[in-house]
C-alpha cells in the first residue's frame, strides 16, 4: 500500500510523480499548501491535511469539510509541516509501506535542504530501512532517500548518484561506482556528490549505522 504526502514547494509535472500520486491509495496534504490547488485541478482530494493551519482560510475549511477531508491541526512548532504530516501517518496508517513525498522542494531552497534533511533524520528515527518501508522524496529533478546500513542498489548503469551524510565519521566500502567512496571523508557536502553507476548495481558497505541522503537524478 502505498502514501503519498503533497508539500508546499514545487509541484512536479512529469509522467512518474503524476503516476505515484495517482494510484496512491492514501494522500495527505501539508497545511493548505499550494499542492491543494493542484490536487484539485487533477479531481484528487486528499484523505487528511496536516500542519497548524496558518494558511487555512475560513473559506478552505468549510469546502474541505464538505468533502468530508479530515484537517488535523498540530499548532507547535518544532517541525514542520512535513514532518507533522510524516508523524501523523506514521501514527495512523503504520501499516503503509511506501511512501512517496511530493513538492519538498524548488520555490525555497531552506524548505528543501531542511526537507533533504528530515530523510535522514526519519531514516535514524524510525529505521525505515530495516523495517521494509521505502520513503522517498520525487520531484521532476530527481529522487531522493536515506539509508542507514550496508545495501545494494539496482539503479541502472550510467545513472547520475550523489550521496550526503551529516556523520563525518562515517566510512563507505562501494563497488559499482565511477569513483569509489572507499577514500571518502565526508567533512563537506560536496565530497561524494554527482557520481555515477558503472553497472547496474551499487553495493554499499556502512562501517556504522549512520544516515545516507542519496539522491538519484
Amino acid at each position: 500500500m502505498s502514501a503519498v504526502i503533497v508539500a508546499n514547494g514545487e509541484f512536479p509535472h512529469k509522467e512518474y510523480p503524476l503516476y505515484l500520486l495517482k494510484t496512491a491509495e492514501y494522500i495527505l496534504c501539508c497545511d493548505a499548501s499550494s499542492g491543494l490547488k493542484h490536487l484539485e485541478r487533477l479531481g484528487i482530494a486528499p484523505d487528511l491535511i496536516v500542519g497548524d493551519m496558518d494558511s487555512c482560510g475560513e473559506k478552505t475549511r468549510r469546502k474541505l469539510a464538505d468533502r468530508l477531508v479530515q484537517l488535523v491541526q498540530i499548532e507547535e512548532q518544532d517541525d514542520n509541516d512535513l514532518a507533522k504530516a510524516m508523524r501523523v501517518l506514521r501514527e495512523r496508517r503504520p501499516d503503509i509501506k511506501e511512501i512517496h513525498i511530493l513538492g519538498a522542494g524548488g520555490r525555497n531552497e531552506a524548505h528543501a535542504v531542511g526537507n533533504l534533511g528530515w530523510l535522514m533524520e526519519w531514516e535514524m528515527r524510525y529505521d525505515f530501512q530495516k523495517a521494509g518501508v521505502c520513503v522517498d522524496m520525487v520531484s521532476d529533478y530527481s529522487t531522493a532517500f536515506a539509508v542507514s546500513r550496508d545495501i545494494s542498489l539496482e539503479i541502472g548503469e550510467g545513472r547520475k548518484i550523489s550521496f550526503f551524510t551529516c556523520d563525518p565519521t562515517l566510512k563507505i566500502c562501494s563497488e559499482g561506482l565511477h569513483w569509489p567512496l572507499d577514500q571518502v571523508v565526508f567533512d563537506a557536502w560536496w565530497k561524494a556528490s554527482l557520481n555515477r553507476a558503472d553497472s547496474d548495481s551499487v553495493t554499499l558497505r556502512f562501517s556504522h549505522r549512520a544516515p545516507l541522503l542519496v539522491i538519484l537524478d
